[in-house]
């Protein structure tokens, strides 16, 4: 089930606490990945998200999917919410994918965001970039890790399409006040 499609959207914000600690303390990354995110898309305490991926992370690190973030960032939902405006019917090989950006350096937000397309799976692109392989500067020197939730629904498409949304992503995260990379 993708994020997007946020399962929890209706339990109590108290329940999702709760159904948190009990992934926890059983392993269950699958379920505190799907809490937790919920939790973030509703806007929880940074510090208490933060505490809960440390503790998830601890206890079921193979368990939980890829989709879900290795920290807070408090701009997912909005990641979320633009990257659904764009879709595609033509299929392919292509992907389309974010990569969070470590801006703590700067002044402004800490965190920004590169857009990329590849026909590699994200994460094995952004492996690739921090191995210096077709590297994009940002993502060599400040990516931290590929966000894959917000984009899960533009991968494999045609490269004409890709290349379309890629541009067109990355120009409204910026419009939206991201600071963002790549697209080009």
């Amino acid at each position: 089930m993708r994020p997007a499609t946020r399962p929890l959207r209706l339990v109590r914000t108290p329940d999702l606490w709760q159904r948190v600690a009990d992934a926890i303390a059983h392993g269950d990354g699958l379920a505190g990945a799907h809490c937790i995110h919920e939790l973030c898309m509703r806007g929880a305490l940074p510090a208490h998200i933060e505490r809960a991926l440390e503790q998830l992370w601890t206890a079921a690190a193979p368990d939980i999917p890829d989709w879900l973030p290795m920290r807070h960032v408090h701009f997912l939902p909005l990641l979320y919410e633009v990257a659904a405006r764009f879709s595609s019917r033509s299929r392919g090989r292509s992907n389309v994918y974010l990569v969070l950006l470590d801006y703590s350096d700067r002044q402004g937000d800490s965190y920004g965001i590169y857009v990329g397309m590849s026909d590699y799976p994200p994460a094995q692109r952004f492996d690739q970039h921090k191995a210096g392989i077709r590297a994009s500067g940002a993502v060599l020197k400040r990516g931290l890790e590929p966000l894959i939730g917000p984009t899960s629904h533009l991968q494999g498409l045609s490269r004409s399409e890709a290349t379309r949304i890629e541009a067109g992503l990355a120009s409204a995260l910026a419009d939206a006040g991201l600071r963002t990379e790549g697209g080009h």
